[in-house]
Parts: C-alpha cells; structure tokens; sequence
C-alpha cells in the first residue's frame, strides 16, 4: 500500500496510508471549547514597500484569515478552502480517494463577517503560521479554540510557500518556493521572510490606519505568536527580530534556523512529538542547541502517541478521509491537547494567569511530559 508523505527539509513530516473505506459524510472540525461564538474575516493584504521573496517582480501579497470572539454563531460558515485549492492539497497528498473539492465541503464554526464582540483594544493578538506547503487553513481548530476564548486570531498565508492560495479577484498562487527547497540557504530565506510577513501584518492590525474588521479589538500591548512545524520555527524567529512578538511557541518544528549567540529573552515554549522531540531522538539536536540560549521563562514538552500532523487540522480530518494518520492518539484527542497547551501558554504570558498545567505532570493529559535539560 502506498505511503503519503509529506517532507520539510530531508525530515519526514507525516506518513499517512489510504484505507479501503471511503468518508461517507461531510468532514468537520470540532467545536470551540470557549464561551464566545467565532466570527472570522479575510484579509487579502499587499506590502507595497517589499518585493516578493520568491517572484520578485510582484510586491508581497497575503491571504490571512482573522478570528475574533464574535456576537452570535448565526450566519454563513466560513469555507475550509475553494474547490481549487482542495484539489491542490489533496493532488500534492497523492490523495485520490475522495473527490478533488472535499476540503472545500469541511464544516467549521467561525462565521464569515460576524459582528466583533469585546473592548476596544482590549483583547490579546495571536499570530499563527502555518508548516510548509500547507494552507494557512490547517490551523483552523486552533486558531477557532483560541478566538472562543478571548483572543483575536491572525493565521497568516505565506503566498508561495504553500501548495494554494487563492485570492478574492480569483488568481492562483502555486508553491513557487518548492522549485528551489534544496538550495542551502532557503531555510533562512524563509525564516526571514515569514518574520517580515508577520510584522507587516502587525502594522496593518496595530496601526492608526486599522479599518479591517476586528482589528480594532487588538491590545498592541499583548502580542504573541505559534505555529507549526517551519511556522513554529519561523515564530522564534519573528519574535527577535520584532520586539512587540511578547512571547512565541514551536509546535514540533526543527529549528531550521538557529538562536543567535546572544540568545533570545522572550518567553519561549516548546511543545512536540515524543518520538521526535525527547532526549535522544532524531531531531532534539536543535531543540537542545537553542535551549541554553533562551534566557526566559521557557517549557519543553513532549507528548506521546502523537503524529507531525496531529498538532493540526489534519489528524482531525484524515480519518474523515478513509485515511489511517499514523498516530496513537486520535485527532480529536490530539487537536484537545495542542488546544489547551497553547492556550495555556498564551494566557500566562499575553494575560497573566498562573498555568500549573505547564509546570508538572497533569493526569488529565498522561500523554505530555515535561522535558528538564541540565541546562
């Protein structure tokens, strides 16, 4: 039986084999656990003042989807991805079980436009990025979970890095950075890149200009970010080079680009697989570079069981699929985990409430470990 797999760098990200059963209903994701419906806005944002890392002959152009605590959970959905891109996605899966427009049918809970609900600059930011290839849409149980709770959301895009991106005039961005992957310096190419992407989308959120819907919610004062696998890696990252980032969490990315020599102050956690992630396995090495120099507050936590995908949408949604994931721990299970870990994280450093959660074993959660170096 054929696997599909999915690389970052020469590390295998996700091994996933097709089953003999085939979805026979809508796929889904699961519902915020917070208290506030979640309204959601897109972004289609230009940077006149910076060429395109990888098609330089056009400025930056993003797609970032906006999550905010909204006034009611009445109103359209948002679409998990167009029928274009679903078909890209599932094409670079080598997934030809479902039909090519599936992802576009997946059934989420933000809605499209909702009126915002919250105190003028009065709720914590949250900036996402997404792995590479992947749509900044896999990181939507997340970013969903996350604006229940209070936080204003931005899941960025980064044109060219992904498989699809679709913008609203109907144009097409393919993934023109994967013609050029194995070249030595790309991991620092992209790293600098998404930095720059996340602190234009920040002047845009923050500045006295901010006209996009729910942007005027944003507390300037209390910015974080994550993401996943290179996005994780790609937020210690953004947060050296720009001082309003508070604190940042790497959810099972190889730092590709190392700490500088002179370290890094902000609060950092490191959160991914055991098999991958604990002392001793195959890609710790960056993990335990970088740990001496995070002279901050800082957290390493494994959890077991867990596949790459499993911090995302996409162990939610695979077995949806007819798609077995590879991982012990189902996708619900893993999307409860990474939702309350990071959330964890980001109300103690963006509000201010104790975590014991991130301090000690939990018996509620037997599967995350907290990893102690010497160092």
């Amino acid at each position: 039986m054929r696997a599909i797999t999915f690389v970052m760098a020469s590390a295998l990200l996700l091994s996933v084999t097709p089953a003999s059963a085939t979805p026979d209903s809508t796929p889904y994701l699961p519902a915020p656990t917070g208290r506030h419906p979640v309204g959601v806005t897109s972004l289609h944002l230009v940077d006149a003042s910076r060429p395109d890392p990888w098609v330089p002959a056009v400025n930056r152009e993003l797609m970032v989807s906006l999550f905010y605590p909204a006034a009611s959970a009445r109103g359209p959905k948002k679409q998990y991805l167009t029928p274009a891109e679903s078909a890209a996605v599932l094409e670079e899966g080598g997934i030809t079980t479902v039909p090519p427009d599936t992802l576009s049918t997946v059934r989420t809970n933000a809605v499209v436009d909702a009126r915002p609900v919250g105190r003028r600059h009065g709720l914590p930011l949250v900036v996402l990025s997404p792995g590479y290839k992947r749509p900044r849409a896999t990181l939507t149980t997340l970013a969903e979970d996350l604006a229940s709770h209070g936080y204003v959301v931005a899941v960025v895009g980064h044109t060219y890095e992904n498989v699809a991106t679709a913008f609203p005039d109907g144009r097409f961005a393919p993934c023109v950075s994967c013609e050029v992957v194995h070249d030595p310096a790309f991991w620092q190419k992209l790293g600098e890149g998404r930095a720059a992407d996340v602190s234009f989308v920040l002047d845009q959120l923050t500045g006295p200009l901010r006209d996009h819907r729910g942007a005027n919610l944003v507390d300037a004062a209390r910015i974080a970010m994550g993401g996943h696998s290179v996005g994780g890696a790609s937020s210690l990252g953004a947060a050296r080079a720009d001082a309003r980032i508070r604190a940042a969490i790497d959810v099972d990315g190889v730092l590709s680009t190392p700490v500088p020599p002179e370290g890094m102050s902000q609060p950092v956690m490191l959160l991914g697989r055991q098999d991958n992630f604990a002392p001793g396995a195959p890609s710790v090495k960056s993990w335990a570079d970088a740990w001496p120099l995070l002279t901050g507050w800082k957290r390493w936590l494994v959890v077991a069981g867990m596949s790459h995908p499993s911090f995302t949408d996409i162990g939610v949604l695979v077995p949806q699929l007819g798609i077995q994931p590879g991982a012990e721990v189902p996708g619900e299970r893993g999307a409860a985990i990474t939702r309350t870990y990071v959330r964890a994280f980001f109300d103690l450093h963006l509000r201010g409430v104790p975590q014991p959660l991130l301090d000690r074993p939990s018996a509620s959660y037997p599967e995350v470990s907290v990893v102690e170096p010497s160092s």
